[in-house]
């Protein structure tokens, strides 16, 4: 077991790596190509779930743990972990690789070859993201997910593929360039790119106050492009109406979260906390603002990638909060953000493949006609809109109520009226779609229900949804015991660990007990 623990991070990256390298080696036949992902992507997933199975929740630092040397000077370290905040990261791009494979069945019927080679590379990148622990390492992995990203949005791209890819490359290559240089200043005066000996080493005050300020700056403006906080989210729409269906799933808010978390406020604290006010009045509007764009698109795509601007700035919210229950809720809302976007990119590529269109306006009355889309379209609705019983309802209440009692109770008003245009415009959206008069093309097309392998990817999330909603407790004590944000004043004290899951659970009885 001790060898199997010490080498499953190094399965975990090789196994979609070699995926990719045999698709590309063997001939583009038929759904061979579908067939090795897929296989792929399904033991990948299985070598996640080794993680959690073997995760000890009350040991201190990083497990699963290999440290060895790369390269000799500069000394750059194969060094991987995970802890609470990572872990439960890399089993979700486990599970979003297999629902990947599945969405891009029927849409990607020409050159399967590429397309799925470099799906599996763009898996080893966000694995490679989410475990590094060597800061050129970590940069070699978010660079890397940036080509597939680009290529295939250009390949494959709905209307306008290319130009989509260019604004998406530019928009999150450019930043990276500083943040390079701010990875190379602080090899420069440590010697390391260890992240752990670099975190030690600015918490005890062993680098200069003002160049920390600005490496800060260069690590945040790089996430934030990739999150995308509001007011660099110019590339968002695009990339999500021209993106495939599978790489959509992956393309914002995950690796850029997890970055904020781990390596902006996880390396610079006292910048974070210098910085916070202003983070969190962008990350209300952006919530506000993602919700009222929302509410006014005509094309699902774009409606969908306004939608998750808002969601992704609730998250920042809670982040830049620097609260325990704040930074538990922001982080199991990265994995509902997951489950849930991933069933409703699913579901429109569905209703697009068969319609050929994403224009709202030439939906309607199809609950008729494809009742189980309707249900599972209801389903993940709800989810996305925080219903009590539902997963996305437990991380939006620990967000809220963290930055109502310990953050500032406007800015959480301002929040909550972003939760009610969410429900607005995704309601709108199940009426459009579903519900009302039978559409002319509804009428006209006659199209299929969910397929067995449509809804082979379906089921789990859905299940997903309502165990994550049921029994969060599964995923909080992990993850509380992995995150620690820094106080929000240099004299504060870290709040006291609280069963947050045992608050969860109460306000769902007393829910429970009023309807």
């Amino acid at each position: 077991m001790d060898a199997i623990n010490h080498s499953i991070l190094t399965l975990i990256l090789l196994v979609p790596l070699a995926g990719a390298i045999l698709i590309a080696i063997l001939p583009d036949r038929g759904k061979l190509p579908n067939w090795i992902a897929l296989i792929t992507s399904l033991v990948t997933f299985a070598l996640t779930l080794h993680l959690p199975a073997h995760f000890v929740a009350g040991r201190p630092g990083f497990q699963f743990q290999v440290n060895i040397p790369w390269i000799q000077n500069p000394a750059i370290f194969y060094h991987v972990g995970v802890d609470g905040l990572s872990m439960w990261l890399v089993v979700l791009a486990g599970i979003l690789a297999p629902i990947g494979v599945l969405a891009s069945w029927n849409p990607i019927k020409e050159r399967r070859k590429i397309y799925y080679s470099l799906f599996m590379v763009q898996q080893t990148s966000m694995f490679g993201v989410f475990i590094a622990l060597d800061l050129m390492l970590y940069y070699g992995f978010w660079e890397l997910s940036l080509v597939p990203m680009a290529v295939l949005i250009a390949m494959y791209g709905r209307k306008d593929g290319p130009k989509a890819a260019l604004r998406f490359f530019l928009y999150t290559f450019i930043p990276s360039a500083p943040l390079l240089v701010a990875i190379l200043w602080l090899y420069a005066r440590t010697g390391t790119f260890n992240f752990i000996a670099l975190q030690s080493l600015i918490a005890n005050g062993s680098l200069p106050a003002i160049a920390l300020s600005w490496c800060s700056l260069a690590f945040l403006v790089a996430f934030a492009v990739k999150v995308p906080i509001f007011p660099l989210h110019g590339w968002l729409a695009s990339a999500y109406s021209e993106a495939p269906v599978a790489l959509a799933m992956v393309i914002a808010g995950k690796l850029g979260l997890y970055s904020l978390l781990r390596f902006q406020v996880g390396l610079f604290p006292v910048q974070a906390r210098a910085i916070a006010p202003l983070l969190i009045a962008l990350a209300v509007i952006g919530i506000l603002y993602g919700a009222c764009m929302a509410l006014v698109q005509r094309d699902f795509w774009r409606l969908i990638a306004f939608a998750a601007l808002s969601l992704f700035s609730m998250i920042v919210l809670a982040i830049y909060g620097l609260t325990l229950t704040g930074w538990t809720g922001a982080v199991y809302q990265i994995l509902n953000d997951g489950v849930v976007e991933g069933a409703i990119f699913l579901l429109l590529g569905a209703l697009e493949n068969r319609y050929a269109t994403s224009a709202i306006g030439e939906y309607g009355g199809l609950a008729a006609k494809l009742p189980r889309t309707a249900s599972f379209f209801v389903i993940t609705a709800l989810a996305m809109v925080g219903l009590p019983m539902l997963n996305s309802f437990v991380g939006e209440f620990l967000i809220l109520s963290s930055t109502f009692t310990e953050v500032n109770r406007g800015w959480a008003v301002a929040a909550t009226l972003g939760v009610i245009l969410s429900a607005a415009y995704m309601l709108w959206l199940v009426q459009r779609l579903f519900y009302g008069q039978p559409s002319t093309m509804a009428g006209r097309v006659a199209a299929r229900d969910l397929r067995f392998h449509e809804l082979a990817a379906l089921v789990p999330l859905a299940v997903l949804m309502l165990v994550m909603g049921l029994a969060p407790t599964l995923w909080l004590r992990t993850i509380q015991a992995g995150v620690h944000p820094p106080a929000q004043k240099e004299s504060a004290v870290l709040p006291q660990t609280v069963p947050l899951h045992a608050s969860v659970l109460a306000v769902s009885s007393r829910e429970e007990g009023q309807r």
